[in-house]
């Protein structure tokens, strides 16, 4: 059984999904649409996902299984999106103030195991008790294939049709060469 809670006060959780084995610091850690360019260069990465993970709101999720933390989602209000406001590739589609799916995690051994739709899931529930009127995300056109590990952060577009999304509009923005599109779910 998978379960999922939010990253609030899981720091040691979140950081064992996200770490790459060599070296901590020049993994992702979920920042990359957070901050801007210039903050991202002057900040500790594990430090800054240390402070998102002590706020009330939490950055994301983190999936188990068996107890042992083995995904993550990156969600919250796309305002908070440093990278998705400022975005020429990736349109804002209008002034509702949604919610982002931004990335997905799932450790090798677990992968297959449907994680990132129980992330999904549980992501879209989280929007939903936190008032927002809508989520979306930005996920990979996977053309009804596997995506490969390191393509797959966005997720895929059937990833998010199956859990009720509807395509938007294709963005400027591709993943492995292959189409992001801007997909959302009502969440009124």
């Amino acid at each position: 059984m998978i379960e999922v809670r939010e990253a609030t006060g899981r720091f040691n959780d979140v950081s064992s999904v996200l770490r790459p084995r060599e070296n901590a610091e020049r993994a992702c850690w979920c920042l990359t649409y957070r901050l801007s360019p210039t903050e991202l260069a002057g900040v500790s990465r594990p430090e800054a996902m240390r402070e998102l993970c002590e706020r009330e709101l939490a950055p994301g999720l983190v999936a188990y299984s068996g107890g042992e933390p083995v995904g993550w989602c990156g969600v919250g209000p796309r305002a908070a999106y440093h990278r998705l406001n400022h975005s020429r590739t990736i349109q804002k589609v209008d002034d509702q103030p949604t919610w982002s799916v931004i990335c997905f995690v799932v450790k090798a051994g677990h992968r297959g195991e449907g994680i990132a739709s129980r992330l999904l899931e549980e992501a879209i529930e989280f929007a939903r008790r936190k008032g927002a009127p809508a989520i979306e995300g930005y996920p990979v056109e996977s053309e009804g294939r596997r995506v490969s590990a390191s393509l797959a952060f966005p997720g895929s577009t059937n990833l998010f049709e199956r859990a009720g999304f509807t395509r938007i509009a294709p963005t400027q923005s591709t993943t492995g060469g292959k189409t992001r599109w801007i997909v959302r779910l009502d969440l009124r």
